[in-house]
């Protein structure tokens, strides 16, 4: 009866081709259900429910310390190895707690709701950490090393666009309910339904892909299993450059969303309209990151996008001197294309890097301690950053060009070049951690890396091609290439 959920211990061909088509089905629903219950709408929800920043930050520092269950669930796999049965009963679970979160509104006390909220989030996340330790592992397994890059950027591709649509669909239909009814937590509560029913039907992708056999068990003790990714010092240098982006990134992240609202006063509307945005320029550049990575090494590629991401956390204070302004607009769009495009690169690149360092059939513990010390420094950096933007709250940091004519007193204009307050404090701060971040992946080492410069070169030339297929237009060619061809001709004369 249940002879389906068993391992296999050897897989055709044909078999694997069907296992990463349905791995692709299981990411476009698994995104969805990412998109519907993380983000925009789940800060959204909690401001509803009465969050302050401390209450934001703690959000999203759950999700990361629930990761650090991976090291008990190392045992679990070591254990059961049945990596298919503990991934889809565990997900099961994990995912029903997003319908308990949906309910929140209409069956809990409001004392209470901010509470349960963060107790229901931890379950979600925490017994997903279960799941998330067993599926990396059977992956790492399951896809050919060659393919890695290939087969991440068609998935991440796909799921990316499916959540992009939806989550601008979810936003315009939160302001449409808002207009209709006066409670807009209902909005929120059909959302989050939709998140725990995509993830239901992910799980059943999952069910259908075969899992390869583990390799026979090593019979070490614990402290052996968690030294060894330490001991190997290439894959101790990876995980210092995960931990600095984990903590760089959800020091600002998680107040995206604050600021768009409350800050800047957009609608819901407007802010998954952004969110869409960054996600198409994934999309968009998913298949050219994939297509660098194979023709160099993925930490090439990371070398080349991480500070591009970082980079986009300095324009944010400009969005307001010190309040909304007629470029306000474009230099958010700007911002959402500067990292849609970056994050693509990262996001694939990094997750390959971890599981072509880990050794084959090895992964669980590999992967488990990088999920152990990723998640320590992500959890840790939003609770910092949320107690940091209260306290910087009523303090404001102003430098003013002036032109000033002394002989008559008067000055002819002034022009606020920079105005930081509250949340733009912590945008700062997470540029300089973002900043030690690069200069750890640095020390990383991966077989075949190039130097920026060629990567550079390759990276115009694929844009160029990309603009060659979108658009018929000579013009648009030259604009292109023209420039770079000349300046890099000059350059090597």
């Amino acid at each position: 009866m249940f002879q389906w959920i068993k391992p296999t211990s050897e897989l055709a061909e044909a078999d694997t081709e069907k296992a990463l088509s349905r791995l692709v089905y299981d990411g476009m629903f698994g995104q969805t259900m990412m998109v519907l219950s993380t983000g925009p709408f789940l800060v959204a929800f909690a401001l509803i429910l009465g969050a302050s920043n401390t209450v934001i930050g703690m959000l999203a520092a759950v999700g990361p310390l629930a990761q650090m269950l991976q090291i008990p669930a190392i045992f679990v796999v070591e254990g059961i190895r049945m990596r298919k049965a503990i991934t889809m009963v565990t997900a099961v679970i994990s995912r029903s707690a997003l319908f308990a979160i949906a309910m929140l509104p209409w069956f809990a006390p409001e004392n209470y709701r901010i509470p349960l909220f963060l107790l229901f989030l931890a379950c979600h996340y925490g017994i997903g950490a279960f799941a998330g330790c067993a599926f990396s592992s059977w992956l790492r397994d399951l896809i050919p090393g060659e393919r890695m890059g290939r087969f991440f950027a068609r998935r991440l591709t796909f799921s990316t666009a499916a959540g992009a649509a939806l989550s601008l669909l979810g936003g315009v239909a939160i302001d449409q309910y808002r207009e209709h009814f006066a409670n807009p937590a209902g909005a929120y509560t059909i959302v989050f339904s939709l998140a725990g029913l995509a993830g239901m039907v992910s799980v059943f992708f999952i069910g259908a892909t075969p899992e390869p056999t583990m390799p026979k068990a090593e019979h070490v003790p614990l402290w052996e299993l968690l030294a060894r990714p330490f001991r190997d010092t290439n894959f101790r240098n990876l995980l210092t450059f995960l931990a600095c982006w984990g903590a760089a990134v959800n020091f600002a992240a998680p107040f995206f969303t604050v600021y768009l609202l409350q800050r800047i006063g957009l609608n819901m509307t407007w802010v998954l309209a952004l969110s869409v945005v960054s996600q198409i320029t994934n999309v968009l550049f998913f298949g050219l990151w994939g297509r660098l990575s194979e023709q160099f090494t993925n930490k090439s590629v990371l070398v080349f996008s991480v500070p591009l991401f970082f980079i986009s956390f300095l324009f944010w204070p400009f969005t307001t001197l010190p309040d909304r302004h007629f470029l306000s607009i474009p230099l958010l769009i700007a911002i959402h294309v500067i990292a849609g495009m970056s994050t693509a690169g990262v996001a694939l690149c990094a997750n390959n890097l971890a599981m072509k360092t880990a050794p084959y059939g090895k992964g669980a513990s590999y992967l488990a301690v990088n999920a152990l010390v990723s998640g320590v420094a992500a959890t840790v950096s939003p609770v910092l950053a949320g107690f940091a933007a209260d306290w910087f709250d009523p303090y404001e940091l102003q430098l003013t060009l002036s032109f000033t004519d002394w002989t008559q007193e008067y000055t002819a204009w002034e022009l606020p070049t920079i105005d930081l307050r509250g949340l733009d404090f912590v945008f700062v701060i997470a540029f300089l951690i973002g900043v030690y971040c690069f200069h750890r992946l640095l020390a990383v080492r991966e077989e075949g890396e190039v130097t920026e410069q060629v990567l550079r070169q390759a990276f115009l030339g694929e844009v160029a091609r990309m603009v060659r297929q979108v658009s018929s237009v000579a013009g648009m060619r030259q604009i292109v290439s023209f420039p770079f061809a000349y300046l890099m001709g000059f350059k090597r004369k």
